[in-house]
């Protein structure tokens, strides 16, 4: 049956007034589950637009991040702009913008001339350092979040240099950050009727993130060293070169490690007192590495899964992107979906993550073009007339 619950932010009106990932992002997960999102962007569209690679001239970052969402094209430059842009934040219930800290109060809406306009609104600023600190308005992209906040330091092989994560993990995450900050602004809005400014930043984001090495920092005093593919804690666990490519074995507990010598015909090894506790795997890592990749060298990544699973030891078989978009698991998660957009037909996207059981995420409009919906946003929503838009678009306001 489909589904006839409606969507938990039904009703809930989002401008969005960000560009790149993390803003964008953030407001697509808010109109996945029903919020009205209103993308503002420039009359040529936002950098993005113009960031390859491309199909059929239209840039696929922007079918990443903009679904569900309407778009209305304005020069925020223009002498005409603050004024709709007013009426567009006493429209909203939330605004989410990701301009370097101090911009938006050059543009005449800061947060403080916000809540004049409408006094119980929610701000969300994503920005790369914070609204404070000595660092609040140094521009950042997310390789410098990751390079500033310790994560590329922990990443690469220990004798390599640090190295990038393989995708854009600050914003990404970031982004999400964001769209729990909106949501738990909500909520207070809804038990008080107070709205209240939502500070994240990616800096911070990536920060918290750092796990056991933060805490060996903070605690003892001590940076744990790069580990490439290995376990911080716990050994072995580590990618194998098997007949037909690499596999990512985890048996570095008390519990798996037992069995994975099982498998291998190898008891001995887990008889051997150097390998009993997890302190000795660890000192010993070289040398069961070369007896596990040795084993594995022999065999297909097909061959060794079927036989970890039987024996429950967890794997992977290191898949390319293009073999994990065409997983049966990823189809079963809904993580593909499908939108029809006006002149390229068909395209497909990442699904959302979040799965709920009465309120899934939809899908219910294609990633728009620049301006698509600006009769539907001046028109409908803040009451212009047609020739009033007429003019805004022959001044080049829209």
């Amino acid at each position: 049956m489909p589904n006839t619950t409606a969507a938990p932010l039904d009703g809930v009106k989002v401008l969005d007034l960000s560009r790149f990932i993390a803003g964008p992002l953030c407001t697509q997960v808010l109109a996945d589950f029903g919020a009205e999102v209103v993308k503002i962007e420039r009359p040529g569209g936002e950098d993005s637009r113009h960031h390859g690679p491309y199909h059929r001239d239209e840039s696929i970052y922007m079918f990443l991040y903009h679904r569900n969402k309407y778009d209305a094209s304005l020069d925020t430059r223009h002498p005409e702009a603050l004024a709709l842009l007013e009426r567009l934040i006493t429209w909203a219930d939330i605004v989410v913008e990701n301009y370097r800290p101090g911009t938006i109060e050059k543009m005449g809406i800061g947060y403080e001339r916000m809540k004049e306009l409408n006094p119980d609104i929610i701000l969300v600023s994503i920005s790369g350092f914070g609204q404070t600190g000595p660092d609040a308005r140094r521009a950042l992209f997310d390789a410098i979040s990751q390079a500033s906040s310790g994560l590329m330091s922990m990443t690469g092989e220990p004798d390599g240099k640090p190295t990038l994560s393989g995708t854009y993990i600050a914003d990404y995450t970031t982004g999400y950050q964001g769209a729990i900050g909106a949501l738990l602004a909500v909520l207070h809005r809804e038990r008080t009727g107070e709205g209240q400014l939502v500070d994240v930043a990616s800096f911070d984001t990536m920060f918290s993130a750092l796990g056991v090495r933060l805490m060996s920092q903070l605690m003892l005093g001590q940076d744990m060293p790069r580990s490439g593919s290995r376990d911080l804690l716990t050994a072995p666990v580590n990618v194998y070169e098997a007949a037909d490519g690499p596999i990512y074995i985890q048996a570095g507990t008390a519990s798996l490690f037992p069995k994975l010598c099982a498998v291998m015909g190898r008891p001995d090894l887990a008889g051997d007192p150097r390998f009993a506790a997890v302190e000795g795997r660890m000192t010993h890592q070289e040398f069961l590495e070369g007896e596990i990749g040795a084993w594995a060298a022999g065999r297909t990544t097909e061959e060794i899964g079927r036989i970890l699973d039987e024996a429950g030891v967890p794997y992977a078989k290191v898949a390319s992107v293009a073999e994990v978009a065409r997983s049966p698991q990823i189809a079963a998660r809904d993580m593909i979906v499908e939108a029809e957009h006006p002149e390229l037909g068909t395209i497909r996207m990442p699904g959302n993550p979040i799965k709920m059981e009465k309120t899934p995420p939809m899908v219910r409009k294609a990633p728009p073009r620049v301006g698509e919906d600006n009769t539907y946003v001046y028109r409908d929503i803040l009451g212009l007339s047609a020739q009033d838009l007429d003019r805004l678009r022959e001044s080049g306001a829209v």
